[in-house]
């Protein structure tokens, strides 16, 4: 299969990639994840625990690994508008917390409403640009909360 663009010339800021590393034990960092989006106007949908999931179903033995699934309501709607609803297909805005060591986290992060666009689920329009920086503004106050706190 031939895939119809290129992944080597996808950059992370086309992609809206954001990444932070935390010196705190691995709950304490998904707590203060859930805290710093929740203060930027996120909700978090769902949330669990891969490594638990995957070490307890398949043996992994993974390190800690943990998804947040946050969404903006107000985002949320606007996206599945300016998407013909194909938007809802990608949420919610995962956020996820990974230990690197006892005591590093890695917080990671990429812009479903950025990708939409790059794959043609949503349009490359003015509406969905408004949409990308409203939510892209939203993620830089949330990864902004985290630095002020730790």
């Amino acid at each position: 299969m031939t895939l119809p663009i290129d992944p080597s010339a996808v950059s992370s800021s086309d992609i809206g990639e954001e990444r932070a590393t935390l010196h705190m034990d691995h709950e304490e960092a998904v707590e203060h994840v859930r805290e710093a989006f929740t203060d930027a106007g996120f909700g978090v949908a769902t949330e669990f625990s891969a490594s638990d999931m995957l070490n307890e179903k398949v043996d992994a033995g993974r390190d800690p690994y943990y998804v947040l699934g946050a969404c903006n309501p107000n985002m949320a709607d606007r996206a599945l508008d300016a998407s013909e609803k194909k938007m809802g297909g990608l949420f919610p805005c995962n956020v996820v917390v990974w230990q690197e060591e006892p005591g590093v986290q890695t917080v990671y992060h990429v812009s479903i409403m950025r990708i939409a666009r790059l794959v043609g689920m949503a349009p490359d329009d003015e509406t969905m640009a408004d949409i990308v920086a409203d939510t892209g503004e939203l993620v830089d106050e949330a990864f902004s909360n985290l630095d002020a706190a730790e």
